[in-house]
């Protein structure tokens, strides 16, 4: 199974034994949605939904970071998920967080993992069915694991600031960036990190929601002053669009790795430089 797949691909493979479905649709507090009601609205047939709002470390005060590998595989037993499955993610944000939940199997060791190319507004607009309520589905055992190769925290990312060893690549818009726009978390600082540079992550896309692929998507990451040659890392306000980037990084053959406490973490720390001003 490709990385990306289209929606023709998924409605021809619809009802295999190990193909499962997930809504991975999160959207922040203040756009005042529920995606879990709207899954249960509508979403696309033998779909469960991953709630990435509960999915995280409540024993920190930072957002969205990885949960313990044992809540991770806890809930993807509750999913059905397990072992063996081929998961295919799709969303309805315009976070296009079926990435964030894409870099979270990875790292919590699935392996046949895909998103859906446009999401289920593509699968809507073609026509396809969906469905309501809830899906059940038979629990299946996934292994507790964790690599965290793909993952890097604040002592790495103040590190690197020395050794240079991995590009820096920030996902969030233009003014955030700059620095132009104030950060929304209370205490967290405007700017960047220091050497970074920024790619926001709307900038992947097509004007119908797919990814750029190929040349165009490859132009995209040039267009930052990225590499792709090299190794490279990305982030973002906490690690949800970040994991955009790093999707993008993977199609192009580059396994970008993720801060995960992204800005949320560095904006706030007294002990890290800050930089503003475009990169």
């Amino acid at each position: 199974m490709d990385s990306l797949v289209t929606t023709e691909w998924l409605a021809n493979e619809l009802g295999a034994n190990d193909l499962r479905i997930v809504d991975a649709t999160y959207v922040l507090a203040g756009d005042k949605r529920d995606p879990a009601a709207e899954y249960e609205a509508a979403h696309i047939p033998g779909a469960v939904f991953m709630d990435l709002a509960e999915l995280a470390d409540t024993n920190t005060n930072l957002p969205s970071m990885l949960p313990p590998p044992e809540k991770f595989a806890s809930r993807m037993q509750s999913l059905g998920l397990g072992d063996g499955s081929r998961i295919v993610l799709y969303d309805d944000s315009p976070y296009h967080t079926a990435a964030r939940a894409w870099f979270m199997l990875r790292t919590f060791g699935a392996h046949d993992v895909a998103i859906l190319d446009g999401g289920i507004a593509k699968w809507r607009a073609e026509g396809r069915d969906t469905a309501s309520g809830k899906e059940q589905l038979r629990h299946r055992h996934f292994t507790v694991w964790a690599d965290d190769k793909g993952v890097r925290n604040l002592d790495q990312m103040k590190a690197n600031l020395d050794s240079g060893a991995e590009q820096v690549l920030d996902a969030r818009s233009a003014a955030r960036f700059s620095g132009a726009e104030p950060d929304p978390r209370p205490a967290t600082h405007a700017g960047h990190i220091p050497g970074s540079k920024n790619l926001p992550q709307g900038e992947l896309f097509n004007a119908d929601g797919t990814y750029k692929q190929g040349d165009d998507l490859k132009a995209a990451f040039e267009s930052a002053g990225i590499d792709l040659a090299k190794p490279l890392v990305t982030t973002c306000g906490s690690g949800i669009t970040a994991s955009v980037l790093a999707f993008g990084a993977h199609l192009l053959g580059n396994e970008a790795a993720v801060y995960d406490g992204s800005w949320s973490e560095w904006g706030a720390d007294s002990s890290t430089p800050k930089a503003t001003g475009a990169q």
